[in-house]
């Protein structure tokens, strides 16, 4: 299941990347495999999306969530 599946309060753990380049991007601001991740909001037409991961808030196009995938 990819991250941006997931509604406000559903929590996930990032297992791996669909998209290497992204990967990258996506490691540096804390979004390491094994990570707890949590969807806290969406903004009000869907896009960007508001999660919680490694203690501190990120917001993410759905478009870079949809490369996160978790179980």
């Amino acid at each position: 299941m990819n991250l941006s599946h997931l509604k406000p309060g559903e929590r996930g753990t990032i297992v791996a990347f669909t998209d290497l380049e992204m990967s990258v991007k996506l490691m540096e601001m804390g979004c390491l495999p094994g990570e707890m991740v949590e969807v806290e909001r969406y903004a009000p037409l869907g896009d960007p999306m508001a999660i919680r991961v490694a203690g501190y808030q990120l917001c993410l196009r759905k478009d870079e969530a949809s490369v996160i995938i978790i179980t």
